[in-house]
């Protein structure tokens, strides 16, 4: 049987995923037949990029995708567009689909209210300039001392 799933990349703590269609038989980082993504987790937001044809085609010819790659595929839409190919669709106006939404995605945080960090910038740095954006919108300005007059 032929499977989809995770095939861990990347530096001891640092994990990156590739997504790979292998034999359910061989070992999770061994032999595979084809890569047809990535995952990394420790992006912010997470990157998930994958084949949208390839994916199509190996699930229309019976692989199965583990449940976190599956999970992943129905955060993209993948998913959504595999049970559409089921229904009578086809592969290239799917494909054509996923592109535009792949063009038109924003880079937001679901978990959070604020944009995403952009390259070279840290979450620490993000959260304290949405704060501080924050906390300046809702400062009144201080009165300013009076000076008497008989004090000089």
């Amino acid at each position: 049987m032929v499977r989809i799933r995770f095939r861990r990349v990347g530096l001891k703590k640092q994990p990156s995923y590739r997504i790979v269609v292998t034999d359910k038989r061989s070992p999770r980082d061994g032999r595979f037949i084809e890569i047809i993504g990535h995952h990394n987790p420790r992006t912010r937001p997470q990157t998930d990029v994958i084949d949208e044809a390839r994916a199509l085609y190996w699930l229309s010819v019976g692989a199965q995708p583990s449940n976190p790659v599956k999970r992943l595929m129905q955060r993209t839409g993948t998913w959504e567009r595999f049970e559409r190919l089921r229904g009578g669709a086809t592969i290239e106006e799917l494909v054509a689909e996923a592109q535009a939404a792949a063009e038109n995605a924003e880079p937001v945080s679901k978990k959070t209210s604020y944009p995403a960090p952009g390259p070279g910038e840290s979450k620490q740095k993000a959260r304290a300039a949405a704060v501080q954006t924050e906390s300046a919108d809702n400062e009144t300005p201080a009165e300013e001392p009076v000076a008497e007059a008989g004090e000089e």
